[in-house]
Formats: structure tokens, sequence, C-alpha cells
């Protein structure tokens, strides 16, 4: 969805050369009211509501793919954009072939689906992948969607270190690899809410690891 008929026109022509059918909305409100789509290119400066707030409502009712198209490139824009549960994250001005990779990115990582179920155990701690949940001592842990991505990633091989990069690509689904507060955000919130902030520690330089039972 882009307002910018200078823009949207081009793009969407793009799109079409390269074998995609296009749908195209002028404003948040259109793009909420039209079928869903297989992906949604999305722009955050709309003429009726902000970007970030049409990704949210989709996000609460669906799980299409989203890539946040838009001229904001600084790193707080970028973390809210994850944050909200965008599949990717693309500053204007790019070129064609840089889309349509992110794209094809994007769909191989949907179409590639769910991992199968499994309950991932690491002392005190417990992860269960099929009900989403996650437990201390037999206490069930409150967490976000996105928290509880993170700690199952590092409940995979407890005392291995997860750098920074696997986790934006395995979590948030980004190429983007620069600095990210959404990463040690997630990880202050996980230390507090599982009741032993040693139980994910820091490896300097490289990312975290869950602390080997």
């Amino acid at each position: 969805m882009e307002d910018d008929e200078a823009i949207a026109a081009p793009l969407a022509e793009g799109l079409r050369r390269e074998g995609f059918e296009v749908q195209r909305a002028g404003n948040g409100r259109q793009a909420l009211e039209a079928p869903e789509p297989d992906m949604v290119l999305l722009d955050l400066r709309l003429p009726d509501m902000d970007g970030y707030e049409v990704a949210r409502e989709l996000r609460s009712r669906s799980r299409v793919p989203i890539i946040m198209v838009t001229a904001r490139g600084e790193e707080v824009d970028r973390v809210v954009g994850l944050e909200l549960g965008a599949d990717d994250y693309l500053v204007k001005p790019f070129g064609m072939r840089e889309l349509i990779a992110r794209i094809h990115a994007v769909m191989r990582r949907v179409d590639a689906g769910p991992e199968q179920p499994r309950t991932l155990e690491a002392g005190p701690l417990t992860v269960d992948t099929r009900a989403r949940r996650a437990s201390v001592d037999g206490r069930e842990v409150p967490l976000t969607p996105k928290e509880f991505e993170v700690l199952a990633l590092l409940a995979e091989d407890p005392g291995a270190a997860v750098d920074r990069r696997r986790i934006l690509r395995e979590v948030w689904g980004t190429t983007w690899y620069g600095p990210s507060k959404a990463i040690d955000m997630h990880i202050s919130a996980l230390r507090k809410k599982l009741g032993d902030p040693g139980l994910i520690e820091t490896v300097r330089g490289i990312g975290f690891r869950l602390r080997e039972p």
C-alpha cells in the first residue's frame, strides 16, 4: 500500500513484470478492508493513518507476511516495525532487484512452515513449542510471542552461543543486520520474567546463550 502515485505506479508495474499479481490500496482503511493477500508491502506514511497502526491491526488478525517499505531509516523505526510483527524492513530508495529478493526470502520462510512441536528442557526451564508455553520449576512464565521465540531458540542448545544475526533472522525474519535494541529489550524482559537473571548469559561480541544445566 502506497499513496504516492509517482512511486506506486512504477512499483506495481515492476512487480507485475516479475509475475506478481498486484492489488493497490491508496490508504490504510482500504488496505484493512481488502481481501487478504499473500503478502503486504506496507508504506509507513499513509494519508489516513500511520502505517504502524495498519501493521498492528493486520497482525492482530492474520499472519500474512509484511514487508515495511519506507523512507524512515532510523533504528527506532526499524525496531518498532519488527516489534509489531513485520517480516522485513526496506528503506527507500531501493532497487527492484533488492525488493524482489526480499519478497522471495520472506516467502521461502513462510513456505517452509512451522517446525515440529518439541519440548525443550534446560535445568529448571521447560519450553513447550507446541503449546507455546514456558515454565521454570513448574511455574508458567507469561511471555509475549517474540519473547517466547527468543527463549525457544536459546533453549534448542543450552550452553551454545547464539549470535545476534541468527536471532534477528530466525525470530524477526529480517535480513537487516544493523544494531538492534529489540534483542536487548527482549533479553532483559526474559531475565526478569524467568526470575533468574543468570539463566541467560551474555556472550560478549557474539550474542547470548542459555546457561547449561
